[in-house]
């Protein structure tokens, strides 16, 4: 197994683990902070992808999931912005959200899934056209010691593992109340 093929695994764990949070929750669950001032399901799952989505559209040099035409919509510029309606901008990925910005993500499951299933298949994509070698890449050098693809990627699995983790935790308190 190469490097690639690591990051995919992980990346299909947090679909996978996602998936699992999210069967059964109401959309009243979704949007449900377990206490005041903690993040919701349906935020953490949102900003899982979200940061997906704009990570990788950047180093793969690529237009992000959220603001493309949506696969299979039949035109009209259907978006997954669109879909969701927040009342945030596009760009928004939902670092630094005060709960008032966290309680504004209120999306239902089916949403929530289509939208990772759609970040998650364009990330997969992108990694099956990767070599090895490319994970050495320089993507930024805003960083002391500057950042390579490899690690960029790494990052970003390691903050959906998180977010993926703390939303089945959640979900799982939620099940019980």
């Amino acid at each position: 197994m190469d490097a690639t093929e690591v990051l995919q695994n992980g990346l299909d764990q947090v679909r996978d683990v996602v998936a699992q949070a999210l069967d059964g929750l109401t959309d009243d669950q979704l949007t449900t902070p377990l206490e005041p001032g903690s993040n919701t399901v349906a935020w953490l799952v949102w900003h899982l992808a979200r940061v997906q989505d704009d990570h990788v559209a950047h180093v793969a040099g690529s237009d992000q999931v959220w603001t493309s035409p949506v696969a299979g919509a039949g035109g009209g510029g259907d978006t997954w912005a669109r879909r969701f309606d927040l009342p945030l901008d596009d760009d928004e990925i939902g670092y630094g959200f005060d709960q008032q910005q966290v309680l504004a993500v209120r999306a239902p499951a089916d949403l929530l899934r289509g939208y990772l299933g759609a970040v998650h298949a364009r990330t997969s994509a992108y990694l099956a056209g990767l070599s090895p070698e490319e994970l050495d890449r320089v993507v930024d050098t805003d960083w002391d010691p500057p950042v390579t693809l490899g690690v960029r990627l790494t990052s970003v699995l390691g903050d959906d593992l998180q977010h993926a983790g703390q939303a089945a935790y959640a979900a799982g308190v939620l099940r019980r109340r």
